[in-house]
C-alpha cells in the first residue's frame, strides 16, 4: 500500500537573480511500513519537501497524493516545539483532545490513561507529567515530542532532523526508541537528515537529494554499498563509521 506519492513536485521561492528551486521535479513513493530517508546537505531542499508532504506548503506544480490524513511531525528542536508555559500532561493531552472529538475534556479519566500509557512507551516516569519542558534534558524533551505525535494514533510521521541537536549517545537512544515505536505500532516514517549514519541506522529506503532534486534512491543497503552517482559516493566517503 502506498502511503505517500509525489509526482513531479516543484516548489520555488523568490530570489535574485533567479528563483530558488527548493524542490525541483521530485517524484517518490513511500509504502506503508517504510522508514524512508531523505538525505542531503543543508540547503538541498529536504525540509521544504517535508513541509510539502505535511501540507504546510503547497507545491507550485505536481501532485502529492496521501492515502491517510493521520499524519504527524517530530521537529528538530524539541524545546521550541513544546509550549514552555504548559506542563507535560497538558502538552500531551492537548493534541489528543484536538485530534479526537471523543475526548472532550483533557482531564477526563480516558485522556489521563492514554497520556500515562504513552509515558511507558517513551520511557519517562509518570512524575514527568507535572513538570515543564525546561526541566528536562534535550533527549527527554524529544521523547515528549515523540509521545505527543504518537498519542494521536498517526499512520505516518515526518521526522525532520529529530536527533541533530542531541549528542551522539542520546541520538542513538532516540533512534532506538523510534525503531521500537515503529515495530510496535506499524507507523510509516519519512525521516529527513543530513547525517548518513542516522539514515543507515533507521531507514530501509533512502533518497539522496541535491539542489532540489532526487539524484538517487532505492534500498538503503544497496545505495550505501553501491552508489550510482558521484555525489552520493562523496557524501558516503565523508561520513564517519556507521552507527549500529
Amino acid at each position: 500500500m502506498t502511503m505517500i506519492r509525489c509526482e513531479d513536485v516543484k516548489k520555488y521561492f523568490p530570489g535574485r537573480p533567479e528563483p530558488v528551486k527548493a524542490v525541483d521535479g521530485v517524484s517518490l513513493e513511500i509504502s506503508k511500513g517504510d522508514s524512508f530517508g531523505i538525505v542531503g546537505e543543508s540547503g538541498c531542499g529536504k525540509t521544504t519537501l517535508g513541509k510539502l508532504v505535511l501540507g504546510i506548503l503547497k507545491p507550485d506544480s505536481g501532485r502529492i497524493i496521501r492515502s491517510t490524513d493521520r499524519i504527524q511531525v517530530v521537529f528538530q528542536d524539541p524545546y521550541n516545539s513544546l509550549d514552555p508555559k504548559m506542563r507535560v500532561f497538558d502538552v500531551l493531552a492537548e493534541g489528543l483532545v484536538i485530534r479526537h472529538s471523543s475526548f472532550v475534556n483533557r482531564h477526563s479519566y480516558d485522556v489521563r490513561q492514554k497520556v500515562e500509557n504513552i509515558l511507558d512507551l517513551i520511557r519517562l516516569p509518570k512524575t514527568a507529567l507535572k513538570k515543564y519542558p525546561h526541566q528536562f534534558s534535550g533527549g527527554e524533551r524529544q521523547r515528549i515530542a515523540i509521545g505527543r505525535a504518537v498519542l494521536t494514533s498517526p499512520e505516518f510521521i515526518v521526522c525532520d532532523e529529530p536527533v541533530s541537536s542531541l549528542d551522539v549517545t542520546i541520538q542513538l537512544e532516540i533512534l532506538k526508541l523510534l525503531k521500537s515505536i515503529q515495530s510496535r505500532l506499524g507507523i510509516t516514517y519519512l525521516f529527513i537528515s543530513h547525517d548518513l549514519k542516522v539514515i543507515k541506522f533507521i531507514c530501509n529506503k533512502v533518497a539522496v537529494m541535491h539542489s532540489g532534486g532526487i539524484i538517487e534512491s532505492g534500498d538503503t543497503e544497496a545505495v550505501y554499498k553501491n552508489p550510482s552517482r558521484e555525489y552520493t559516493r562523496k557524501l558516503l566517503s565523508s561520513s564517519l563509521t556507521i552507527v549500529g
